[in-house]
């Protein structure tokens, strides 16, 4: 039976991916490599590669694990800035993350999925896990951005052209998305703050993903401030420095979260699974509870039937 849903867990579908080759992980595992749909591979809008690597614990069949790797280009954007990614879930979550996924792919109709949030809020992360198993793609828009001006860097453009022009060029961005399909696009921390960005993101869903100010800060302190141009004009250690600028630009920003059209709040989530705090949720968890808030999402829209007993 275990072989089975091991099998099933290898996307069914095809993609047009003549330009990528066949690829295989480790020794002893399962591999496999999928395609998408024929009207994506007329329409030429994606070029994808998923290899699913299945490695199993011995110990416990409730303790098997996942690994999917995502290698993926896109129509006018090329492989260099579409990211390859691996996550790892425990077997029973990435059954989980599978079958919901399934529910409300074909009701989404290609539409692109916006993350938004604070930054360090996780949303590169998760946006890999979604981007596999929806068999889209993922794009992070201040990486495009970076591109768009010959490589330089966020901080380097706030610190050379202002933020203004950082802002203007993350609308360029968003607009040229916003024409495009089934894409995972994980969002700059301060695109909600621009109303024609909203206009732009809501062609497609925008989930919220909700961090505790003390996570972000946590999140931040232990990876540096470098690349965070917003948090270089404060006093003190990295974890104060950040916490104090991070709830002046929540302030700021909390109301414009919220017209995401579905909001992840991982405070919710560790109380409800008992957890202490939300250091313990894993990028799937988080990735279940998103693909549950789109799926409320297309309910209230009216996209998808709700069930009447």
């Amino acid at each position: 039976m275990e072989a089975r849903v091991l099998q099933q867990l290898q996307h069914p579908t095809w993609i047009d991916s003549d330009n990528f080759a066949r690829k295989r992980t480790g020794t002893g595992s399962g591999s496999g490599s999928v395609r998408y749909s024929r009207r994506m591979k007329e329409e030429q809008r994606l070029q994808v590669m998923i290899s699913a690597h299945f490695q199993l614990n011995k110990a416990s069949n409730r303790r098997n694990s996942v690994s999917v790797e995502v290698t993926c280009s896109y129509k006018n954007f090329p492989a260099s800035i579409m990211e390859s990614e691996s996550f790892y879930a425990p077997f029973d979550e990435a059954v989980m993350l599978k079958n919901k996924s399934q529910e409300i792919e074909p009701y989404l109709s290609g539409r692109c999925i916006y993350l938004v949030g604070m930054m360090g809020s996780g949303k590169t992360t998760v946006g890999k896990v979604l981007s596999g198993v929806l068999g889209y793609s993922f794009v992070d828009s201040d990486t495009l951005v970076e591109q768009d001006t010959d490589g330089t860097t966020v901080a380097e453009i706030f610190k050379l052209y202002g933020e203004g022009y950082f802002r203007n060029k993350e609308t360029e961005v968003l607009q040229k998305l916003s024409l495009m399909h089934r894409l995972v696009v994980s969002t700059g921390g301060g695109v909600v703050t621009q109303p024609i960005n909203w206009e732009y993101m809501h062609k497609g869903i925008s989930v919220w993903l909700d961090v505790p100010l003390e996570a972000l800060a946590e999140r931040i302190a232990a990876v540096g401030t470098g690349s965070r141009p917003l948090l270089h004009h404060e006093s003190g250690d990295t974890y104060t420095k950040a916490l104090r600028r991070l709830s002046t630009i929540l302030e700021k920003r909390g109301e414009a979260y919220a017209n995401a059209n579905a909001r992840v709040s991982l405070e919710n989530i560790a109380a409800k699974l008992g957890h202490r705090d939300v250091s313990s949720l894993t990028p799937a968890t988080i990735a279940l509870q998103a693909l549950e808030g789109i799926e409320g999402y297309l309910k209230e829209e009216g996209s998808m039937a709700t069930a009447e007993f």
